[in-house]
Formats: structure tokens, sequence, C-alpha cells
């Protein structure tokens, strides 16, 4: 241990956090490098690194160990050339000299045991004991010893792909992508029309995933992953609580149906871990399934069940996106999987109708789109008209409350008249015209404002203390109206002359009024029209999280006392152990003129860089310091 604490102190501090992260060594009790050598050492830490090891990494480490208790010598650490030979001999296909070298560069990262020299054919691997010590107790909890590690191959794939499998993969990966694409967009514009709450244990509320599966077109049980597929893109985010959508949310949805995709796809690969990677099937066709599991669990024969769960993790939406289709790599996915990105969208491209630009309106004010439509022109036809249905061929209809939307959005009759004639291919029937230039003349007859503004300080007086908005119109009746329709009740409006006043601000009462189907506008303090947004943009914000390594790292660091403090801390800590357990221990003491004298002694306390003990041999109380001791080693 002595020599580990050695190590530890002099590491740079970002090798030293990043061993101690990958080791997930937690600060508690650990007061000094003593102490944490001792935490890294400890069985219990030691059988958690392993099992995070591949099965490559477990055999060199073994025969590292095994051959230095054995041929090599206890006093030596076998080279890595010699742990290679002896791995051959075992009958291990992966003993190459630059495999061996990879391995024990991972196990001296992870301070399972201390690399020499940095050149391959020179550098030699020392496994601390206590690493060796639970790796040969692992035939007896039922995992494999060295001998297992070496001689079991690679399961290999159940099934070798053809063309016509490989070409099944591909269509139907092409049609799982659209509709993830499509249900996503789904999700975005209506966490963008209604946020959907977060509940503080975590996920959606049983109302918002209902809501949310059924403007998707998707079973309840999708709803999750497809959240976390679209939050992880950063096209939704939470904010107080709810999920909104985001700027590049706003923006994604006026891509195309590829670069939609691949904006997806690229954050997904992006969080795919490293290792991992390197066990995903890459080439098209190759399952996903029970051979991959079978690797994963020969690869990590100490953690399988850890690496299987980050790869069902990953596979899930993996299948979600097209990657892989009924568990098999899709040629996208395969293009993806090697990194190359550009070569995924070429392919996805190919592979998904062409985007249309032209629908048809009927007289019976629906519009039907004979394809998928452009992003623009959906994004536009959504402002005007509510979505029916959304599939290869979307249909939506137009209602005078999604004209007053788009009216309240800033369109105007002719704006509105002049898309649709641009993209109609039968024209804009009489029903249609006469529908949108109605409710453009109606638009405005309400109007919503702040009392804070200048041109609501002619409200009369007294109103409500808390009054903060008022709704006016010049059609007395209408006032009327709004004023005893119950489902406004919630707004307690009160008459105040021609006028009605709220508690509620401006955006609330002019939000509900639109939600009634009032023909209602906002307007500011000179009464001129505004334009309001239902909900703000949600900002992804920075995850602020400490480093508890690095937080460890900074404490030993203010804690170390330099070489000498160091060394004394080391026979200290000796000196305590053999007095809590009441060890005679044999000490050798440098005596003036350099001789050595070596006592039998019961250490009995330690202090002010001395201690006390009892002669065994002369049966009487010595003071020795510190500074004197060579060594302590335990009596026989």
């Amino acid at each position: 241990m002595f020599s580990l604490a050695t190590r530890l102190r002099s590491l740079d501090d970002e090798t030293l956090r990043a061993a101690l992260a990958a080791r997930a060594v937690t600060a508690p009790a650990i007061r000094d490098f003593f102490d944490l050598a001792e935490a890294l050492l400890d069985p219990v830490s030691v059988q958690q690194a392993l099992t995070h090891l591949d099965r490559g990494t477990l055999a060199v480490l073994a025969a590292a160990g095994e051959l230095r208790s054995g041929s090599v010598g206890a006093e030596q650490a076998p080279t890595l050339a010699q742990i290679a030979e002896h791995l051959h001999a075992l009958g291990f296909a992966g003993a190459q000299a630059d495999t061996v070298a990879a391995a024990a560069a991972t196990i001296d990262s992870l301070l399972l045991g201390d690399t020499s020299e940095p050149k391959a054919d020179t550098s030699r691997l020392s496994p601390y004991d206590a690493v060796s010590e639970v790796l040969r107790g692992w035939p007896a909890q039922g995992l494999p010893g060295l001998t297992d590690l070496a001689a079991h191959p690679a399961p290999l794939p159940t099934t070798t792909p053809t063309d016509a499998d490989t070409g099944f993969t591909d269509r139907l990966a092409a049609e799982r992508a659209f509709s993830a694409v499509s249900s996503v967009a789904e999700l975005v514009n209506e966490l963008a029309r209604e946020p959907a709450r977060e509940l503080s244990r975590g996920g959606l509320g049983l109302p918002d995933t209902k809501r949310l599966a059924a403007v998707m077109s998707i079973e309840l049980e999708a709803v999750p992953a497809l959240v976390h597929l679209a939050a992880r893109a950063e096209l939704i985010a939470r904010s107080d609580g709810y999920w909104m959508e985001t700027e590049a949310g706003e923006a994604w949805l006026l891509e195309a149906t590829t670069q939609r995709w691949a904006t997806i796809a690229a954050s997904w690969f992006a969080a795919v871990p490293l290792d991992v990677r390197a066990i995903l099937p890459s080439s098209p066709g190759l399952a996903w399934g029970a051979g991959l599991h079978a690797f994963v669990a020969w690869l990590y024969p100490a953690g399988g069940e850890w690496m299987a769960d980050r790869v069902t993790q990953f596979a899930r939406d993996a299948e979600i996106l097209g990657v892989t289709a009924h568990h098999a790599t899709s040629s996208v996915g395969a293009a993806l999987l090697g990194g190359d990105l550009a070569g995924a969208r070429g392919i996805m491209t190919a592979a998904l109708p062409e985007e249309v630009g032209a629908v048809y309106l009927q007289h019976d004010l629906s519009i039907v789109a004979p394809g998928p439509l452009a992003a623009s022109i959906d994004a536009r036809l959504r402002s005007l008209a509510d979505v029916e249905s959304r599939e290869l061929a979307s249909s939506y209809r137009i209602t005078s409350a999604s004209v007053n939307r788009a009216l309240a959005a800033g369109e105007n009759a002719e704006s509105l008249l002049d898309f649709l004639r641009g993209i109609s291919l039968t024209g804009i029937p009489q029903p249609v015209d006469y529908l949108i230039t109605e409710s453009a003349a109606r638009y405005g007859r309400v109007r919503v404002g702040s009392l804070a503004t200048a041109a609501a300080q002619a409200v009369p007086a007294p109103g409500p203390v808390s009054a903060q908005s008022y709704v006016r119109s010049d059609d007395i009746g209408l006032l009327g109206s709004i004023l005893v329709d119950q489902t406004l009740a919630p707004l307690a409006l009160e008459r105040r002359g021609d006028r009605l006043l709220s508690s509620f601000s401006a955006d609330a009462v002019f939000w509900a009024l639109s939600d009634a189907r009032y023909p209602v506008a906002a307007e500011d303090s000179t009464g001129e029209i505004v334009h309001l947004r239902r909900h703000p943009l949600a900002r992804v914000a920075a995850v602020v999280s400490t480093d508890p390594a690095r937080t460890l790292v900074e404490a030993l660091r203010a804690g170390d006392g330099g070489e000498v403090m160091a060394a004394d801390a080391w026979l200290a800590r000796q000196l305590d152990t053999a007095i809590r357990g009441k060890q005679t221990v044999t000490v050798s003491i440098s005596m003036p003129g350099g001789v050595v004298v070596d006592y039998l002694l019961e250490p009995a306390s330690v202090g002010g860089g001395r201690f006390r003990a009892r002669d065994r041999r002369a049966d009487i109380e010595r003071t020795l310091p510190l500074s004197s001791i060579i060594s302590i080693t335990p009596a026989p």
C-alpha cells in the first residue's frame, strides 16, 4: 500500500482526478494519500473496477499476477512480451503486442497495477497484490480464472445476412425513421402550444402523457423514449418544471425531414459511449439480439449485466431511429455507427419519399397533402389550420379559431389567401375565401390590454384593487356575452363602464378569450394591435455539477505536508495499526555512525514525531524518533 500511496502523491492532478473518477472513489473518510491507497485496494473497490474490464484486459491482468508470483519471480514484474507469450501459450487469440500494451495502459490508468518504462518491449506490468488476490478468488465465486479467460473464444454470429434481408431491413428502417421524425415534430409543436409538466419524482404526469401520445399517434408507453430523444437533441427542454420548445426546436421544425433525422441521430450517436460503440454490430444486416447479448456476456465476464443494460438503453433508441430494424443494423445505421453522418444522411435521403410543395384545398374547408409536405409549408399551414391526421399524406382543417390564431400571429386576409393560392392545386374554394375574409373582418372586435399602459388610464374608477387588465369592445352585446360566459368565470371579470376588468394579466385574459373563440386582439399603450407568443422558448441550461474527484484531489493536495511528512505519516500509520491490533513488530532503527539495529517492539503510542514501545527482548520501555526508522515489519 505504501508504494501505491507514494505513486498517488506523485501523479499530476488531472491524471489523478481521471483515475479517481474512473474508479468512482468517494471522499468520506479519505484524509490523505494513505487513506486513498487503502480505499483503492479494498477488495470491494477492486471487484467493482474489475467488473468494468473486458476479457482481454482481465486476461493480461491475471497473467501478469500469475507470472509475478510464479516463474518470473516475486521480486520482478513480467514484461509485456512475457505476458503476451504466456497468454499465447494458454490459447488466448488476442495476445498481440499492441493489445497487451493497450490493456497494460488501461490497468495502469485505473490504478490496478503499475507499468514501468514506456516502450512495449521493455515495459513491465506489476499488478498490486490486493488486485491479484481478488482475481485468484474468482473461480470460487463462479467467475473465470486465467485459464478460462484465455481458453474461451468469442461466440460467432448466429446468422449471416443476405441481400434480401438487408433490403427488407433498410425499407423498414426508413419507415421507422420517418415515423420517429414525424412524432418528434408533433411533440415539439404540441409543447410549443401547451407545455407538459415534469413531476417532482421525474417523468410526465398521466394526463400530459395521454395528450402527447394522442398528438403523436403512438402508444402511451412510447412517449418517454421520444421525449428523451427530443431532449437529447435539445429540441425541447425543461423550464420552471415544464417541458417546452427550444429555439433549436423551433428552427428544427423548418428543416427537411432528412436533416431533422440527422440532427436526432447525431445526438444519439454522440451520447453512445466509446466502449458501447465498439460492441454494437456496425455492418448492415448484423443482429443486435441474442447474439449480441452473448457476446457482451463473453466480453465482460464479470460485468455482463452492467454492459448489457447500457447496450439495451441505446438499442431501444436505435430501433426507433432506424439505425436498426428488427434488431438488425440497417445500411444507414452502419454509416452512422462508422462515424459517417453525411453518408448516413445521403442514404436516408434516397430511402425517404420526396417532399411535396402543393396541397388540395376542398370545399369542406379541409386541406389534403398528397405526400410529406416541405417543412416550411407544413409550419405555415399549422399556423392557419388544425392538423387532423399526420401520415405520409397529411390532412388539415381550416376553422374560424385557426384563422384567428394566424391573425393573432401577424397574418392578414391577403397574406393568408396569397399563401394558399401559391400551394393549392385546386385554387381557393369559395367557403375557404369567405371564412378567411369574414374572420379577418371580425378580428379585433374585442381588445385586451394592460392597465399599466397609457391607453388604460381612461378606465373608469374605482376598479378592483388588484385589477391588471381590461377587455373592451364597441359591441356592448359582445361584452355582455363575455361577462356571462361560464368558461371565462375563472377570470373573475367585472364590468366598469364600457369595459371589463380582471385581476389576471393581459396575456392570460387574451389567451382565455382566444381559446373561447372570441375575435380578440391584444393592444399596446397606443391602441395598436400587438402579436403575443403564448409560451416563451425554453433555454437549454448548462448542467453545473461538482466533480467529486476534483474536490478530493484538491483536499488531498491541501493536506499534503511534503515527502518527509508523508514518510512519517506512513510510519505512524503502520505503528497505529500495530497498536490497535496489539501486534509485535520488528523495527529497524538507524543509529549514529550508520549502524542499523533491529528491535522487537510492542508499540504503545505515537505522537510528536516519536513513538513509545515495549522492548520485548529487553523488557524495557523505549521512546524512539520516527525519523530514525528504516522499516517496520510484522514479527513472526
